[in-house]
């Protein structure tokens, strides 16, 4: 990897580490932190004060950030419009969600006129990133627990009048596994999977201070969000077996149950 490739991707990095902070921990305590405060916080994580300016400021441009004043210091909270993308978020990575095979299914059909083509583009990058596979062109299926967030999002995006979505039962008389295997790419979700196990099993019996606690609990929260993201609750019935992905599930929630307690003390302390 080139210098200023390395250096992109460390930045990218910095800001959903960031992005983390302020969804788990800002929304938290007020919905506002002072930038000196922030820095303190991304030390944790081995952040230096103008990396972390540079990622916020790169934030701020995309929308994500908004510049405010608290007690006559330069502070951050996030855009109200985001709101509710957080609050899925966090069932998304808190809630524990698998569909069962008795659960419908999601089917998400679109049609856009050729001369807004563009927004075909668009609407199959909302719905990858909702954890949709794709059937076909312009069909895509999803578990029907992601029913509602489909819903919203298409609608904050202003995509929901291409969108014709419906709840139902698969009558195919092949095998559901197969299909599934066709919908989405699991050899390519597997090594992130196993990478999440093998990169934080190790810190769930391990001592930690409450400094490395919000570090490891932060990080792993950041992997863990796009996993969640990828794998929208595929009935486990319907995955390989031994699917590494119940590893990981069972991985995080034991983290997020020790690593929490810790964390939130490290953060009252900063803000204090």
């Amino acid at each position: 990897m080139s210098e200023s490739a390395a250096t992109a991707d460390s930045t990218a990095r910095l800001q959903h580490l960031i992005i983390t902070v302020f969804g788990r921990y800002v929304r938290a305590h007020g919905g506002v932190i002072q930038v000196s405060d922030l820095i303190r916080m991304l030390a944790a994580l081995g952040a230096d004060a103008p990396g972390v300016r540079s990622a916020v400021s790169r934030l701020k441009r995309r929308g994500v950030l908004v510049s405010v004043r608290s007690g006559g210091a330069a502070a951050y909270r996030l855009a109200d419009s985001l709101e509710g993308v957080f609050s899925a978020g966090d069932h998304r990575i808190f809630e524990e969600r698998r569909a069962e095979p008795s659960d419908p299914w999601l089917l998400a059909s679109f049609s856009v006129p050729e001369r807004e083509r563009p927004l075909r583009h668009q609407l199959r990058k909302l719905l990858q990133r909702l954890g949709f596979g794709q059937i076909s062109g312009g069909l895509w299926i999803a578990p029907g627990l992601i029913a509602d967030e489909t819903r919203t999002a298409l609608r904050r995006a202003e995509l929901d009048r291409y969108v014709e979505l419906f709840l139902g039962d698969r009558v195919s008389r092949d095998d559901p596994a197969e299909a599934v295997g066709r919908w989405w790419d699991l050899p390519a979700l597997e090594p992130l999977y196993r990478g999440f196990v093998d990169g934080f099993g190790p810190l769930v019996s391990r001592e930690l201070s409450d400094r490395e606690a919000f570090a490891a609990h932060v990080g792993a929260i950041t992997q863990w969000r796009r996993l969640t993201y990828l794998d929208p609750g595929i009935p486990l019935q319907y995955l390989p077996d031994g699917w590494v992905g119940v590893e990981a599930e069972r991985l995080f929630s034991a983290l997020h149950r020790r690593l929490e307690p810790a964390a939130e003390r490290f953060v009252s302390t900063v803000l204090s």
